[in-house]
């Protein structure tokens, strides 16, 4: 990566967003309460997150709809909790699109649901430059 480019990545993770507070739950609450709401689904506690939603015109925004899904990307700095260790302690990580968002720090995939600790960040962003630093 560039100086550039990375110039531009710290300032898309760091640069003015609006702040969001994600749960000050202890771990082993949250853990509890992702499993009793999605009993089946992997799940990963996060922190240093930003919620990035995703600049699209009208048709782009009618196809990502008509799949279920809503302009959102999440990526964290920090994994506190993997259930499929997929993850390390301390890994980054970007999801796909999401398909909901709940009570403000569940944040569900097709694949996961991404338990949002402690405070964040959300901000538009293109794909492109999503996509382009991670």
């Amino acid at each position: 990566m560039s100086t550039d480019e990375k110039e531009g990545a710290d300032g898309l993770l760091s640069g003015p967003g609006e702040p969001r507070h994600g749960s000050k739950d202890t771990e082993e609450i949250l853990m509890g309460l992702v499993q009793a709401l999605y009993p089946r689904k992997p799940y990963c506690l996060v922190q240093d997150w930003t919620i990035f939603h995703v600049e699209v015109t009208d048709e782009e925004l009618s196809k990502v709809r008509a799949a279920g899904q809503l302009p959102m990307i999440l990526f964290a700095h920090n994994v506190r909790f993997d259930s499929e260790r997929r993850f390390d302690v301390g890994d980054w990580m970007r999801s796909t699109f999401a398909i909901s968002f709940e009570e403000g720090f569940l944040f569900e995939t097709r694949n996961t649901v991404y338990v949002l600790c402690g405070d964040g960040h959300e901000k538009p962003a293109s794909l492109k430059t999503i996509f382009s630093f991670f």
